[in-house]
């Protein structure tokens, strides 16, 4: 969340709901929401950090409000960001560790675990579905989201058959 967060303060000053509002309409309903808490918890940790920092900003009719901007150290480390390339091999994957021990404890069947996993990510693909439909169409970054989402579970779908094939091979 930090780093999201110090990316939609390079375009300006803002606070910490209208933050989580922007999060929300550039990620749609597919990402899961972040609450304003955390938001703000968030904020405080940066600021901290000395990556932003905060103004106190009064209202006639309402509670201040604290508005945040992203300091130098802020737009450096979030050009840094930019400039990873994410390596996150799923190799530590619970599922297979799962079907790896099965057979060695007698409490699990690995093909039954395959097909639970495998009706899961079924599951999951209808449901993303119906969120892809029902997502404003112009929300590329939403559309994008979804669809990358359920590219990865079709090649972990695919990867399960793979393993059903070789377990199935191995008896």
């Amino acid at each position: 969340m930090r780093l999201p967060l110090l990316a939609l303060l390079a375009r300006g000053p803002a606070h910490g709901y209208e933050l989580k509002q922007d999060l929300e309409q550039l990620l749609g309903s597919a990402y899961p929401q972040p609450n304003v808490g955390q938001i703000y918890v968030t904020l405080g940790r940066l600021e901290k950090s000395g990556l932003i920092e905060g103004e106190e900003v009064e209202q006639s009719s309402r509670p201040n409000k604290k508005i945040y901007h992203l300091t130098d150290a802020g737009r450096e480390a979030l050009a840094a960001w930019f400039e990873e390339t994410e390596d996150e091999p799923r190799v530590r994957d619970e599922f297979f560790m799962k079907l790896a021990l099965a057979p060695q404890t007698g409490l699990a069947d690995q093909i039954a675990l395959i097909n639970k996993q495998r009706r899961q990510y079924l599951n999951t693909m209808r449901s993303l579905s119906r969120l892809a439909t029902a997502e404003d169409r112009d929300n590329r970054i939403a559309q994008l989201l979804i669809e990358g989402a359920m590219l990865h579970l079709q090649a972990d779908l695919d990867w399960l058959e793979r393993c059903q094939e070789e377990l199935e091979g191995l008896q």
